[in-house]
């Protein structure tokens, strides 16, 4: 079976969610009390996807604006960014199509694009509607899920998603190695938050 190693960033404001979604898909526990992160931290995790194992190598960046000018260094290279918001806090979905307009600019230009509403379990003090960032997802062609770290709630699926995006290997005689053609995948079936 082959090994494909897949270089994943998470991105966005601090106090989102970021560390909590990769604690919970590589350890699968939540810890209310984390701290924030400073700079990035790195984890991996290997999953079989179809015929091939996709080891995930992922950096999760610190949200505070001082170390926002270090994120072109994480995501050179990757082949999925995470952009993460939280639905109770308006201003960080705002905050994500900027991180979307700096990706789009400087980042790789086949990266998969993948948007988490993070903390879905607190539906009750929701400030985004989930329609309008669906919306936004779609108009980027980008993957979008609602997700409770906390609750385990589509975190695995996200990261399924993203494997079924990221372009396969198989060798194709028409594309003559000038790169990958992305299309638009059906949406993930996910669970529903609330």
């Amino acid at each position: 079976m082959a090994l494909r190693e897949l270089k994943v960033c998470l991105l966005g404001d601090t106090g989102v969610g970021k560390s909590s979604i990769v604690w919970r898909f590589v350890e699968d526990s939540f810890d209310p009390n984390i701290n924030p992160t400073i700079g990035a931290s790195f984890m991996t995790k290997t999953v079989q996807y179809q015929n091939e194992l996709h080891k995930f190598l992922i950096w999760d960046t610190a949200g505070q604006e001082r170390f926002r000018a270090l994120a072109p260094m994480y995501y050179r290279g990757s082949a999925a960014a995470i952009i993460v918001y939280d639905i109770t806090k308006e201003e960080t979905f705002s905050t994500l199509k900027n991180w979307v307009k700096e990706l789009r600019q400087h980042g790789p230009p086949n990266i998969v694009v993948a948007i988490a509403g993070n903390k879905c379990d607190l539906n009750d003090v929701r400030e985004v509607m989930e329609k309008d960032a669906k919306d936004y997802a779609d108009s980027i062609h980008a993957v979008f899920v609602e997700t409770s770290a906390k609750n385990a709630i589509n975190i695995n699926e996200l990261f399924i998603e993203i494997s079924r995006r990221i372009p396969s290997t198989d060798t194709n005689p028409q594309s003559s190695g000038k790169g990958f053609k992305l299309r638009r995948q059906p949406s993930v079936t996910k669970r529903s938050c609330c």
